[in-house]
């Protein structure tokens, strides 16, 4: 189990994701996955968490998603993280999930759950749309395969 309070420059990040320097620096500039920490040199640090995050960016890339989409899928895991209680931008409206059923946060919840099932819903059409392309491919292949026989 890694050490989730051990930090790690943006190198070993890079090194672990299989993603360059440049691409996190880039999500760190459009505001996708912001250093948990600076070195007394400056140098940016991550933490098992940042890898986490980077992760599920890593995945959504070959799918197709948007950084826009990214940042908003983020949003909605960072809500379910903290519990749904200020999902989509419910900021100060009190104490969701502490209340009746109808209440304004279990409407974020209910909100922030249904957001992250569309995300559920399109990666499952992308998905199928790269099983499509990946098949196309394998018949292309073995055409030429065919030729070399």
């Amino acid at each position: 189990m890694p050490d989730e309070t051990a930090t790690m420059q943006i190198g070993e990040l890079a090194d672990r994701t299989e993603m360059s320097l440049r691409t996190i620096r880039h999500y760190d500039e459009v505001g996708l996955l912001t250093p948990s920490g600076r070195s007394e040199g400056g140098f940016r640090l991550y933490t098992h968490d940042d890898y986490l995050r980077l992760m599920v960016i890593r995945r959504m890339k070959p799918l197709g998603f948007s950084l826009d989409e990214m940042a908003e899928l983020l949003r909605v895991v960072d809500a379910l993280d903290r519990g749904a209680g200020d999902a989509a931008g419910a900021g100060d409206a009190g104490a969701a999930g502490e209340g009746e059923p109808g209440d304004e946060g279990d409407g974020h919840v209910q909100a922030t759950r249904a957001s992250l099932a569309a995300f559920v819903d399109e990666t499952v059409e992308r998905r199928a749309k790269l099983e499509r392309q990946l098949a196309m491919a394998d018949e292309f292949l073995e055409l030429l395969r065919a030729r070399l026989r």
